[in-house]
């Protein structure tokens, strides 16, 4: 009986054959209608524009006048479908180019809706199936079938929040472009589902819940966050007001109770200063570089006695690395996208504030090939993993990918190195932040508009 239990799945499912053959012809179709849609709305485009510019003005115009413009609009080539009829500045080539994107992307919107209902569907069944099975092995072998069912179930899933809290600081629209807010808002539904799903759950605040980003949440995403369970807020105010806010879910009892050693004061906030002197001396004595080793290294800059120890802000231009996070401390994440365009703007922001700041203990624990980027997510998911194990090493092996040439430089407690599924090749490519807990992220497009929502609704 045992040997029939997979023979029930599999008996209900589609030749492998068959399923890929399918998709291959459906994805063969959708890239012939959109090139044809978009060849259409074009060819439209074109010829409105050449109706519209071949009717005559109310005004009177000579015809010196309608001759000179004859030879600039026909210049113009492909420009002209560009030009709006009322004298606005035309629209650039990448900007058509993505409104075509998102009319295909549109098109096939319900198409995307119904596969995923009916993949789940398919599920469904198959779970239906194998309970069937088990049932019925279980009953012709004189056993409990409601204890055979308790082996296919996997312990559920309890929260276990902690009081220690992340704040992503989205204070930089400025900055960013169109498609970095996009970027910035695909990293905090990432944010957010890693942090719901980690072991030890902190409290995470989005600051500066406001302008495009806040728009794209309700418009394009559909308010989805309104969905998001636990620990988690998004606030108009800055990161200092977040961290109040922060303080406050820190207080409840339930957060309270969750206190975990691995959290508990250290003496020293959390955070390491460097010795320059004895780092001179080291290099010195073992014949490496000797122009650097004789440059005299800045003098590591104390923090000052009126800054506030409950914050810290995460930055790679900070002198003191952050050695482990204590309880009833907000961590703050910069939320800037801006391909390495801006330099120093979290720092700037947390001295003026009068705020911790530290950069995340990446040089000390791994040997990199190249500069590797962080993503905010990743941040996130770092010191979520760090609160798992409470080891630095074993956090940024299994966040970053084994790919990217990361090795440890001691053996870690544990270590589990990061799968290679190849979902952050974009991301490092089009980031341009070091590892210091600023935004770098990649370029999406809203085909991730579905797939954020399914994460959010999950919870």
């Amino acid at each position: 009986m045992a040997d029939q239990t997979p023979q029930v799945a599999v008996a209900q499912t589609e030749p492998l054959a068959d399923t890929i053959s399918t998709a291959n012809s459906k994805r063969k179709a959708e890239e012939q209608l959109t090139k044809e849609m978009v060849e259409q709305q074009h060819t439209e485009q074109s010829a409105s524009s050449s109706s519209e510019q071949q009717q005559p003005t109310e005004q009177t115009t000579t015809t010196t006048t309608d001759n000179a413009q004859e030879p600039q609009q026909q210049g113009d080539g492909d420009n002209v479908d560009t030009q709006a009829a009322d004298g606005t500045p035309k629209i650039s080539k990448n900007q058509l180019k993505r409104l075509r994107r998102q009319a295909a992307h549109e098109q096939f919107r319900q198409e995307r809706k119904e596969k995923r209902k009916e993949k789940r569907h398919q599920q469904q069944a198959k779970k239906r199936a194998l309970k069937e099975a088990v049932v019925a092995e279980a009953q012709a072998a004189g056993q409990d079938p409601e204890e055979a069912l308790k082996k296919l179930c996997k312990e559920p899933w309890v929260a276990h929040p902690v009081p220690v809290a992340f704040i992503i600081d989205c204070d930089f629209e400025e900055y960013m472009r169109e498609n970095e807010i996009v970027s910035l808002s695909s990293q905090i539904v990432r944010s957010y589902s890693q942090n719901r799903r980690a072991k030890y759950q902190a409290q995470l605040v989005i600051s500066s819940w406001k302008g495009k980003l806040k728009d794209r949440f309700e418009r394009v995403l559909k308010n989805a966050h309104l969905n998001w369970k636990g620990g988690v807020k998004c606030i108009e105010g800055d990161f200092m007001q977040a961290a109040e806010v922060a303080k406050g879910m820190m207080e409840e009892t339930d957060v309270k109770e969750g206190m975990i050693d691995l959290l508990k004061p250290s003496g020293n906030g959390g955070l390491l200063l460097p010795e320059p002197e004895a780092e001179e001396t080291e290099e010195g004595g073992e014949g490496g570089d000797a122009a650097a080793a004789a440059a005299p290294k800045p003098k590591p800059e104390e923090e000052a006695e009126d800054v506030n120890q409950s914050i810290v802000y995460l930055s790679a231009e900070s002198d003191y690395t952050l050695d482990k996070l204590e309880a009833n401390t907000c961590y703050v994440i910069g939320g800037l996208v801006d391909r390495n365009r801006e330099k120093g703007l979290c720092y700037g922001r947390a001295k003026a504030a009068k705020v911790r700041t530290a950069k995340l203990p990446i040089g000390e624990y791994m040997a990199m090939q190249s500069r590797y980027v962080l993503t905010t997510n990743q941040v996130v998911e770092i010191m979520a993993k760090w609160l798992e194990c409470g080891d630095w090493g074993e956090a940024f092996l299994t966040v970053i990918p084994k790919r990217k040439g990361g090795t440890l430089k001691a053996e870690s407690s544990c270590g589990t190195p990061a799968a290679d599924n190849g979902e952050d090749d974009e991301e490092e490519e089009n980031g341009t932040q070091e590892a210091n807990g600023e935004a770098a992220a990649p370029e999406v497009t809203d085909q991730t508009t579905e797939q954020a929502q399914d994460v959010q609704m999950s919870g």
